[in-house]
């Protein structure tokens, strides 16, 4: 049986995160609401996923981000069979990247 982990609470949670508009009110919020441990565990993860899309070696990652192949390992199972979630923020992050680059050529 999955644990049930979506309530009121994640949901304010989810929501508190939609709301961020800017890079420097997500560090404030992240600030107070988690550890710096638990924010540099969660920005790894997120650069490995970035890597093992980009088709990267487990010891390619390793070396370029210091996680374990215990969190290497973790971070893929989500990547393959998860919900997407590492997929569609990372898509958007490479398009909002792509749409910088276009501004700043237009300049």
């Amino acid at each position: 049986m999955a644990l049930e982990w979506k309530d009121e609470f994640t949901d304010q949670l989810c929501d508190s995160i939609v709301a961020i508009t800017d890079r420097e009110e997500a560090y404030r919020f992240l600030e107070d609401v988690a550890t710096f441990s638990e924010i540099r565990a969660f920005a790894q993860r997120l650069q490995v996923a970035s890597l093992l899309l980009k088709g990267m070696s487990y010891p390619q990652i390793v070396q370029a981000t210091g996680a374990s192949t215990a969190t290497i390992s973790r971070v893929k199972k989500f990547v393959e069979y998860g919900s997407d979630g590492y997929r569609d923020v990372l898509a958007k992050l490479s398009g909002n990247k792509k749409e910088e680059v276009e501004k700043k050529k237009k300049k």
